[in-house]
């Protein structure tokens, strides 16, 4: 799996367990909804951590609850 692939799998799978949305995640970590929506929709091929970042605080998580899946260990370069 590529590494963006890996990060949007991640981002679905948070967004369903907090019963949630990428919007209202998004906003609550400060930040613009636009930037998950572009990675998600493949018109940003390298995501930046710090979208990442801004993403897990929204959630209410860590960066390293966020890798914490088997699918970050091998991923395919992008």
């Amino acid at each position: 799996m590529k590494l963006n692939d890996a990060i949007v799998k991640r981002i679905e799978e948070i967004c369903k367990e907090r019963d949630s949305n990428v919007c209202d995640i998004a906003l609550s970590g400060g930040m613009s909804p636009s930037a998950i929506y572009d990675l998600i929709k493949g018109r940003t091929k390298c995501s930046k951590i710090i979208t990442v970042k801004r993403f897990c605080e929204g959630a209410g998580i860590t960066l390293s609850q966020f890798f914490d899946r088997d699918y970050f260990n091998d991923p395919e370069e992008d």
